[in-house]
């Protein structure tokens, strides 16, 4: 027997109603509750807590609310007395706001990715790396470093290695399609998940292979695998925003199919979805924004499990929540982890991605010991 169901099949997926529609019939899922604004307000409070921070603190550290004021009058047609001095205005429009706003950015773009390869694959602890991306961008970025030319010429470049990890990664998801697409025109979430375990092991070995022949050049390497937000003026901001916005557009306009998919495919086929279609978009999108963030700042981990996870326990499980609510959170988080990376070990600077890895770690235990908890 068929599921009835009532109302506009468009509500279904997420899409605004009337609020005057029928109670939902016998056998259908209810729809999980939507974005609250209370949540909202919350994500963009803390954004602005995290650019403040980001700016204030660092080697030289500034009155927060000095540099609030100064942010403030970067905004057309208002002009505060902040009382910093001309150098401390251009350490933070030079310096720190760039930065931070990259760190934002990054953020977000992982959090967001993640929470989408987590709907997709109905996994919560999908990570944004899954398809290869950082193995492909590690390989490409070793091997730029390591026949680069001993006088380190190509690497002076300053679109050299943003690009050659941007290429990596996005020729490393090529391939783990090509490999899923050996299997058939089916190709399932977990076959895709298969073939970016192999072509990852793959790539990790032939940049262990490069690692081992040019042992020199080993420190430069894991200066950039162990995540970086190092920037100087607006350059890589200005790469990345464009990848930024587009994962941004294409993956919250599809979220609420997320929450259709999440049904079964024979659900979500009845109401109108066409849920191969969706998952390769969504992947799609996912990894370009994966790729960018991979460019501008190395390999920074568990933002992308941490972050979703976490607005998924607090906001509800509706994908219509988590994604926006995750690439808040997200650019919040690492920004504010970055000011950790650089105050804590002052003068010297921790790597980002050890930042995260140290919080992620505990986390992602506590995330094991839940879901075996549920399962027995």
């Amino acid at each position: 027997m068929q599921k009835a169901v009532t109302g506009d099949p468009s509500s279904h997926l997420g899409g605004a109603g009337t609020g005057k529609g029928t109670a939902p019939a016998l056998g259908v899922t209810p729809r999980p509750a939507g974005l609250r604004l209370t949540w909202l307000a919350t994500g963009i409070l803390a954004v602005l807590v995290a650019l403040v921070a980001g700016v204030s603190f660092g080697a030289v550290s500034l009155p927060p609310g000095s540099v609030a004021v100064e942010l403030l009058n970067l905004v057309p047609g208002v002009r505060l007395d902040s009382g910093l001095t001309e150098r401390e205005i251009a350490i933070i429009t030079e310096l720190r706001l760039p930065r931070t706003v990259l760190g934002l950015l990054v953020g977000g773009m992982l959090a967001l990715a993640g929470g989408c390869y987590q709907g997709v694959f109905r996994n919560p602890l999908a990570d944004p790396y899954l398809l290869g991306v950082a193995a492909g961008a590690g390989l490409a970025v070793t091997v730029v470093i390591a026949l680069g030319g001993t006088d380190g010429t190509l690497t002076r470049l300053p679109l050299t290695i943003p690009l050659a990890a941007f290429v990596g990664s996005l020729g490393a998801v090529a391939m783990t399609y090509l490999l899923g697409a050996a299997g058939g025109r089916d190709r399932s979430t977990a076959t895709l998940i298969l073939a970016g375990a192999a072509v990852s092991a793959f790539l990790s070995a032939g940049q262990t292979y490069l690692l081992q022949r040019h042992s020199d050049n080993i420190q430069q390497v894991y200066s950039w695998l162990l995540g970086r937000l190092a920037t100087a003026g607006w350059h890589d901001v200005l790469l990345v925003l464009p990848y930024f916005a587009v994962t941004v557009v294409v993956v919250l306009l599809h979220r609420r199919e997320l929450d259709v998919l999440a049904l079964g495919d024979d659900e979500a086929t009845s109401l109108g979805l066409h849920p191969q279609r969706s998952r390769y978009l969504l992947i799609a999108a996912a990894s370009l924004g994966t790729a960018a963030a991979v460019s501008a700042s190395g390999l920074i981990g568990f933002v992308g499990i941490i972050v979703p996870h976490t607005v998924r326990l607090l906001a509800g499980s509706s994908y219509r929540a988590i994604l926006p609510l995750s690439m808040l959170f997200g650019g919040a988080f690492l920004a504010l982890t970055d000011v950790v990376a650089r105050t804590a070990a002052a003068p010297a600077e921790v790597p980002i991605g050890v930042v995260t890895a140290l919080l992620g770690g505990p986390f992602f235990v506590l995330v094991l010991r839940t879901a075996r908890r549920v399962i027995t």
